[in-house]
C-alpha cells in the first residue's frame, strides 16, 4: 500500500510494486484504494478484482494488510454484498441536499410601491399620415415657425413676469 493524504487524514492506494522499490516509489500498477476515514466500514476499500487475480496468478505476494483486504473485498471476497450496499448508502447521502427540506415554507415579503402617476397624453383625432408626408411636415413647420429673439435684443418684462418682445 502506498500512503497519501495528510496529517490525521490518511489515504492509501493498493499498488503492485517490485519488492526492491521503496513504499512510495515507482509502481507497476494501481489496483485499488483504501480510505480509513470513510464512515461506512465496508465502503472503505475498493479493489479491481480481475487485476488482483492476474498479479497473484503471475506470482505477486500481497502484504499482510493487503491480504486481509483481498480476502474481504477481492473477486471472491466475504464482504462483497455488504460493500455493495455500503457504497449505495454513501451515494444516496451524497445526493441529499445540505439544506433540510422539512422546514415550513415562508411566503415571500411583497412590499407595495406607491402607484406612479400616469400622465396620459391627449390622443389626436387626425388620421395617420403617410411616411412621405411625415418627413415633409417637419421641414414645412420649421419654415413657418417664427424666429426666436436674439440675445442682444432688449427684453421687457410685463406684470405677469413673462418676457415680452
Amino acid at each position: 500500500m502506498k500512503m497519501f493524504g495528510r496529517r490525521h487524514r490518511p489515504f492509501f492506494r493498493v499498488c503492485v510494486t517490485d519488492a526492491r522499490t521503496p513504499r512510495d516509489g515507482r509502481v507497476l500498477e494501481e489496483v485499488g484504494y483504501y480510505d480509513p476515514m470513510v464512515s461506512e466500514t465496508d465502503a472503505r476499500a475498493v479493489l479491481k478484482g480481475d487485476r488482483i487475480d492476474y498479479w497473484l496468478g503471475v506470482g505477486a505476494q500481497p502484504s499482510d494488510k493487503v491480504a486481509v483486504l483481498i480476502k474481504k473485498y477481492g473477486t471472491d471476497g466475504t464482504h462483497l454484498e455488504q460493500q455493495k450496499t455500503a457504497l449505495e448508502r454513501l451515494a444516496v447521502k451524497r445526493r441529499q441536499p445540505l439544506v433540510p427540506t422539512d422546514l415550513p415554507k415562508m411566503e415571500p415579503v411583497v412590499r407595495k410601491k406607491k402607484e406612479a402617476q400616469v400622465i396620459e397624453e391627449p390622443v389626436s383625432e387626425e388620421p395617420a399620415q403617410e411616411p412621405e408626408a411625415v418627413a415633409a411636415a417637419p421641414a414645412e413647420e420649421a419654415a413657418s415657425a417664427p424666429e426666436p429673439a436674439s440675445e442682444s435684443a432688449p427684453v421687457a418684462e410685463g406684470e405677469s413676469g413673462e418676457a415680452a418682445v
